[in-house]
Protein backbone atom coordinates (compact mmCIF):
# COMPACT_ATOMS: atom_id res chain seq x y z
CA UNK A 1 0.00 0.00 0.00
CA UNK A 2 2.86 2.29 0.77
CA UNK A 3 4.40 1.58 -2.63
CA UNK A 4 1.23 2.42 -4.47
CA UNK A 5 1.07 5.82 -2.77
CA UNK A 6 4.66 6.56 -3.78
CA UNK A 7 3.99 5.46 -7.37
CA UNK A 8 0.86 7.62 -7.54
CA UNK A 9 2.81 10.52 -6.09
CA UNK A 10 5.56 10.06 -8.71
CA UNK A 11 2.91 9.87 -11.47
CA UNK A 12 1.65 13.28 -10.37
CA UNK A 13 5.03 14.80 -9.54
CA UNK A 14 6.86 13.98 -12.81
CA UNK A 15 4.35 15.62 -15.16
CA UNK A 16 4.07 18.60 -12.81
CA UNK A 17 7.87 18.95 -12.76
CA UNK A 18 8.00 18.74 -16.56
CA UNK A 19 5.32 21.43 -16.88
CA UNK A 20 7.10 23.59 -14.32
CA UNK A 21 10.42 23.21 -16.18
CA UNK A 22 8.74 24.07 -19.50
CA UNK A 23 7.21 27.17 -17.90
CA UNK A 24 10.62 28.14 -16.50
CA UNK A 25 12.18 27.91 -19.97
CA UNK A 26 9.32 29.89 -21.51
CA UNK A 27 9.52 32.67 -18.92
CA UNK A 28 13.31 32.77 -19.14
CA UNK A 29 13.15 33.06 -22.93
CA UNK A 30 10.51 35.80 -22.69
CA UNK A 31 12.52 37.77 -20.12
CA UNK A 32 15.72 37.47 -22.17
CA UNK A 33 13.86 38.77 -25.21
CA UNK A 34 12.46 41.68 -23.19
CA UNK A 35 15.88 42.55 -21.81
CA UNK A 36 17.38 42.44 -25.31
CA UNK A 37 14.64 44.72 -26.66
CA UNK A 38 15.08 47.20 -23.82
CA UNK A 39 18.85 47.23 -24.30
CA UNK A 40 18.36 47.86 -28.01
CA UNK A 41 15.95 50.71 -27.21
CA UNK A 42 18.46 52.22 -24.80
CA UNK A 43 21.19 51.96 -27.39
CA UNK A 44 19.02 53.67 -30.01
CA UNK A 45 18.16 56.46 -27.57
CA UNK A 46 21.83 56.80 -26.70
CA UNK A 47 22.75 57.13 -30.36
CA UNK A 48 19.96 59.69 -30.86
CA UNK A 49 21.44 61.70 -28.01
CA UNK A 50 25.14 61.39 -28.81
CA UNK A 51 25.06 61.51 -32.62
CA UNK A 52 24.39 65.26 -32.81
CA UNK A 53 27.11 65.89 -30.22
CA UNK A 54 29.57 63.71 -32.11
CA UNK A 55 28.76 65.42 -35.42
CA UNK A 56 29.29 68.79 -33.77
CA UNK A 57 32.67 67.56 -32.48
CA UNK A 58 33.69 66.50 -36.00
CA UNK A 59 32.64 69.92 -37.27
CA UNK A 60 34.73 71.63 -34.61
CA UNK A 61 37.75 69.46 -35.38
CA UNK A 62 37.36 70.29 -39.09
CA UNK A 63 37.12 73.98 -38.25
CA UNK A 64 40.20 73.72 -36.02
CA UNK A 65 42.16 72.09 -38.82
CA UNK A 66 41.06 74.70 -41.34
CA UNK A 67 41.85 77.57 -38.99
CA UNK A 68 45.37 76.32 -38.26
CA UNK A 69 46.31 75.64 -41.87
CA UNK A 70 49.22 77.91 -42.79
CA UNK A 71 47.32 79.64 -45.60
CA UNK A 72 44.45 80.60 -43.33
CA UNK A 73 46.68 81.52 -40.39
CA UNK A 74 48.83 83.81 -42.47
CA UNK A 75 45.89 85.51 -44.16
CA UNK A 76 44.03 85.96 -40.87
CA UNK A 77 46.92 87.12 -38.68
CA UNK A 78 49.48 88.78 -40.93
CA UNK A 79 50.42 92.31 -40.07
CA UNK A 80 53.30 93.90 -41.96
CA UNK A 81 54.32 95.70 -38.78
CA UNK A 82 55.37 92.42 -37.16
CA UNK A 83 58.93 91.23 -37.23
CA UNK A 84 59.39 87.58 -38.16
CA UNK A 85 59.94 86.69 -34.48
CA UNK A 86 56.78 88.53 -33.40
CA UNK A 87 54.79 86.89 -36.16
CA UNK A 88 56.17 83.49 -35.16
CA UNK A 89 54.89 84.06 -31.64
CA UNK A 90 51.48 85.25 -32.88
CA UNK A 91 51.12 82.25 -35.19
CA UNK A 92 52.18 79.62 -32.66
CA UNK A 93 50.06 81.18 -29.93
CA UNK A 94 47.04 81.18 -32.23
CA UNK A 95 47.56 77.50 -33.14
CA UNK A 96 47.92 76.53 -29.47
CA UNK A 97 44.82 78.52 -28.49
CA UNK A 98 42.76 76.89 -31.23
CA UNK A 99 43.96 73.45 -30.14
CA UNK A 100 43.41 74.09 -26.42
CA UNK A 101 39.95 75.45 -27.15
CA UNK A 102 39.04 72.15 -28.80
CA UNK A 103 40.71 69.66 -26.46
CA UNK A 104 37.38 68.39 -25.15
CA UNK A 105 36.40 67.18 -28.63
CA UNK A 106 38.72 64.20 -28.25
CA UNK A 107 36.02 62.54 -26.15
CA UNK A 108 33.66 62.34 -29.12
CA UNK A 109 36.01 61.47 -31.98
CA UNK A 110 37.98 58.32 -32.66
CA UNK A 111 41.54 57.86 -31.48
CA UNK A 112 42.97 58.01 -35.00
CA UNK A 113 41.23 61.31 -35.78
CA UNK A 114 42.45 62.85 -32.55
CA UNK A 115 45.99 61.56 -33.07
CA UNK A 116 46.10 62.95 -36.63
CA UNK A 117 44.69 66.26 -35.39
CA UNK A 118 47.38 66.51 -32.73
CA UNK A 119 50.06 65.63 -35.28
CA UNK A 120 48.72 68.33 -37.63
CA UNK A 121 48.91 70.93 -34.84
CA UNK A 122 52.46 69.88 -33.98
CA UNK A 123 53.46 69.93 -37.66
CA UNK A 124 52.13 73.47 -38.18
CA UNK A 125 54.01 74.73 -35.12
CA UNK A 126 57.18 72.90 -36.21
CA UNK A 127 56.91 74.38 -39.71
CA UNK A 128 56.50 77.91 -38.30
CA UNK A 129 59.47 77.43 -35.98
CA UNK A 130 61.61 75.90 -38.73
CA UNK A 131 60.81 78.84 -41.02
CA UNK A 132 61.64 81.36 -38.28
CA UNK A 133 64.93 79.62 -37.53
CA UNK A 134 65.93 79.85 -41.19
CA UNK A 135 65.50 83.64 -41.33
CA UNK A 136 67.86 86.42 -40.36
CA UNK A 137 67.01 88.45 -37.23
CA UNK A 138 65.77 91.50 -39.18
CA UNK A 139 63.26 89.50 -41.23
CA UNK A 140 59.66 90.68 -41.40
CA UNK A 141 56.38 88.82 -41.12
CA UNK A 142 56.10 88.50 -44.90
CA UNK A 143 59.48 86.74 -45.00
CA UNK A 144 58.30 84.27 -42.37
CA UNK A 145 55.06 83.67 -44.26
CA UNK A 146 56.92 82.97 -47.50
CA UNK A 147 59.43 80.67 -45.83
CA UNK A 148 56.74 78.72 -43.97
CA UNK A 149 54.74 78.25 -47.18
CA UNK A 150 57.90 77.15 -48.99
CA UNK A 151 58.64 74.54 -46.29
CA UNK A 152 55.03 73.38 -46.35
CA UNK A 153 55.03 72.97 -50.13
CA UNK A 154 58.14 70.76 -49.98
CA UNK A 155 56.46 68.19 -47.74
CA UNK A 156 55.15 65.03 -49.35
CA UNK A 157 51.99 64.84 -47.29
CA UNK A 158 50.06 67.60 -45.58
CA UNK A 159 49.07 66.47 -42.05
CA UNK A 160 46.07 68.79 -42.06
CA UNK A 161 44.73 67.17 -45.22
CA UNK A 162 45.33 63.73 -43.73
CA UNK A 163 43.48 64.65 -40.52
CA UNK A 164 40.58 66.18 -42.47
CA UNK A 165 40.33 63.02 -44.58
CA UNK A 166 40.24 60.91 -41.41
CA UNK A 167 37.45 63.11 -40.02
CA UNK A 168 35.44 62.69 -43.22
CA UNK A 169 35.97 58.92 -43.25
CA UNK A 170 34.93 58.57 -39.63
CA UNK A 171 31.78 60.65 -40.17
CA UNK A 172 30.87 58.55 -43.21
CA UNK A 173 31.24 55.47 -41.00
CA UNK A 174 28.53 56.81 -38.69
CA UNK A 175 25.87 56.47 -41.37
Amino acid sequence: MNESVVIEFIKILLPAAAVLYAMYLTVKSFLNKEISERMADLKVKGVETTLPIRLQAYERISLLLERISLNNLIIRLNDSNYSAKEFQQVLTMSVREEYNHNLSQQIYVGDQVWQLTTQAVEDVIATINQAADALHPEARSLDLAKKAMEIQSQKEANPIDQALQAVKNEVRGLF
